[in-house]
């Protein structure tokens, strides 16, 4: 067995000798030495592993505010990493260089679950974020990070897709703080065709994540000019977000840059994007963002019953911090959902790249 591969449960074993990955509604079918579309999970010795175990594509610390989590700990910083290798293939992939990777020597850093959960409590991250590519197909080692994290109160954040089946989100969601879950459209035909997957096993997702665990939930939808981005298929998209999940629910609509396989689509328009938080907004969501473009007000975040300023941000830098204590508005006092402290971090727009060290996972 490869040294970095570690056994894994989500499998069961076929009447033509194959072993069918159950991790994720792929359900890949592996024979002896395949690997299953994700490239991370394959079969060794009849078994199914993980085989990038302690391993990562790279370390950085982040704001927060960039996963993009706009009520959880604003302006903290976070320890940022992924893996390499995808459950889904989109075509738009912003992160291809990680997420599509094939190549081993990709995965630069090593590092076990304890190392990294005392380098972020040593570099003062108040959590770690599983981003880059989906941690769900890295599902053992997120947890262990998130489990050994815990104990030093570091916070976990997943950002992934929801590409997951029923019993491994379970485990894998009771390790989680946060999570930013990608809605990549609203039409069964987007995504077949550009991401490779099935609209309604992530609307499923989504709905478990709201109401089942114990886990703040805010999700982003990249908008494609002429593939998600027409009026009818956002006000589809608000109405299910707001009467599946809530209001209350931040919904971050950021813009497309060409990248991957589709490099001949122009970059998202700011008014497309600003035309979505107001068709947010009529459908009833309290907290809609845009992202990847400078808009001041489309980040900040106002009170949804009268309009009072709570927080201000300028690209990932704070501003004014308008909340008062209890997280309510200081005009009206209507509470703002989310996960807050009595102050914000002041973190600011760095990204800092870590290396590990003796010195920043020591004891």
């Amino acid at each position: 067995m490869n040294s970095r591969s570690v056994a894994t449960k989500y499998w069961h074993p076929l009447d033509d000798g194959r072993l069918q990955c159950d991790l994720c509604p792929r359900a890949c079918k592996l024979r002896e030495g395949q690997q299953g579309l994700c490239f991370v999970r394959a079969r060794e010795n009849d078994k199914v592993v993980l085989t990038t175990y302690g391993r990562s594509s790279g370390f950085a610390i982040d704001p927060i505010e960039k996963k993009p989590l706009k009520h959880f700990l604003p302006g903290t910083p976070v320890l940022s990493f992924g893996t390499a290798g995808c459950n889904l293939a989109c075509k738009f992939c912003q992160n291809w260089d990680m997420s599509k990777s094939r190549q081993m020597d990709t995965l630069a850093d090593a590092a076990s679950p304890q190392k990294l959960a005392r380098a972020a409590s040593n570099l003062e991250c108040r959590s770690i974020a599983f981003t880059y590519n989906d941690p769900v197909i890295f599902h053992e080692y997120a947890i262990d990070v998130a489990s050994a994290c815990h104990e030093l109160g570091v916070q976990s954040v997943a950002v992934t897709a929801g590409y997951i089946c029923p019993e491994p989100r379970t485990d894998f969601f009771a390790a989680m703080d946060a999570t930013n879950i990608d809605l990549k459209g609203f039409t069964e035909n987007f995504y077949y065709k550009i991401c490779g997957a099935h609209l309604q096993e992530v609307l499923d997702h989504l709905i478990y994540v709201k109401h089942e665990p114990d886990v703040w939930l805010e999700i982003t939808t990249l908008l494609i000019p002429g593939l998600n981005d027409s009026q009818e298929e956002l006000e589809t998209l608000c109405q299910w977000v707001v009467d599946h999940l809530g209001p209350d629910v931040p919904h971050h609509f950021t813009a497309f840059h060409p990248d991957w396989k589709m490099r001949d689509i122009q970059p998202t328009p700011a008014k497309t994007l600003q035309l979505a938080r107001t068709i947010a907004k009529q459908a009833g969501m309290h907290y809609a963002y845009t992202g990847n473009v400078h808009d001041a007000r489309g980040n900040s975040t106002f009170c949804h019953h009268c309009d009072e300023l709570l927080i201000e941000r300028d690209w990932y830098e704070m501003g004014r911090w308008n909340l008062a204590p209890g997280a309510v508005c200081p005009g009206c006092t209507t509470p703002l959902k989310g996960v807050f402290e009595q102050n914000p971090g002041n973190w600011g727009s760095r990204r800092q790249t870590i290396r590990f060290t003796d010195d920043n996972s020591k004891h």
